[in-house]
């Protein structure tokens, strides 16, 4: 889990402290030449590659910053150790306050468990007390636009009924970080129109906000500031224009 360290108001939401991710990478791409390789006495090789390379940032509370980079770069590692999902190999991150993260389209979920009985399962998951769950399960339901297929398993959801569920539930939550990895590009178009203006609500009232999105026009809508990162490195760290001329 990320470290969480007791923080004054005066100190950022977020501390990444010179950070590496180094995963391992297997030379074998089967279970078939893998078992041959075992019956010919060769042993597997797994190389390693590193993911982040020294990364170190801060964000303030409220601040809303892009995470930007090719593919590959080491973007949704970021988020996944901010999140708590990966541990550093080297350096250490800090978080102030309630993390949601909505790194991956219906994460967390239950295939065979329905919207409603998921709502409080992913609510509960992020810290909600069942008093507060039954408080706003309404609005949560009406944001989502699900309607009646909140009493269906899941496991019939679009990719588009997955995301706006798991976004109304984390917005509905209350916290104090919000990290949002390209999941608002699921949907239409009025539904991601509703979701950059609930950010907007979210941020005003002092959430802090990290986006990895390759839409710019989103990233220029809701971040000010851009973090790229480039090979695993940080390269850039600044007002938003720069970040997304950097990546050129």
């Amino acid at each position: 889990m990320a470290q969480i360290m007791q923080l004054t108001t005066s100190t950022p939401s977020i501390v990444v402290d010179h950070v590496s991710k180094r995963f391992l990478k297997r030379n074998t791409h089967s279970f078939k030449e893998a078992f041959v390789g075992w019956i010919r006495g060769k042993k597997v090789r797994a190389d390693s590659f590193l993911a982040l390379d020294d990364i170190t940032f801060q964000v303030a509370q409220g601040e809303s910053v892009a995470v930007v980079g090719l593919n590959g770069s080491g973007k949704s590692t970021t988020l996944k150790l901010i999140s708590g999902v990966l541990e550093p190999d080297t350096g250490r991150v800090f978080t102030r306050g309630r993390v949601a993260g909505l790194i991956e389209v219906g994460a967390g979920f239950h295939p065979d468990l329905s919207g409603r009985e998921n709502v409080y399962l992913n609510a509960a998951i992020l810290g909600m007390s069942k008093e507060e769950i039954d408080a706003r399960f309404d609005d949560i339901v009406a944001f989502s636009e699900i309607g009646d297929f909140i009493d269906q398993e899941v496991k019939h959801y679009s990719s588009g009924m997955f995301m706006r569920l798991a976004f109304s539930v984390a917005i509905h939550v209350e916290l104090d970080i919000l990290l949002v990895d390209e999941v608002l590009s699921v949907g239409d178009a009025p539904f991601r129109e509703k979701c950059i203006a609930k950010i907007k609500e979210l941020t005003a009232q002092g959430v802090t906000m990290l986006v990895v999105s390759h839409s710019t026009g989103m990233i220029k809508d809701l971040c000010d500031r851009g973090i790229v990162i480039r090979k695993g490195k940080k390269i850039y760290d600044g007002e938003i224009n720069g970040a997304l001329a950097a990546m050129k």
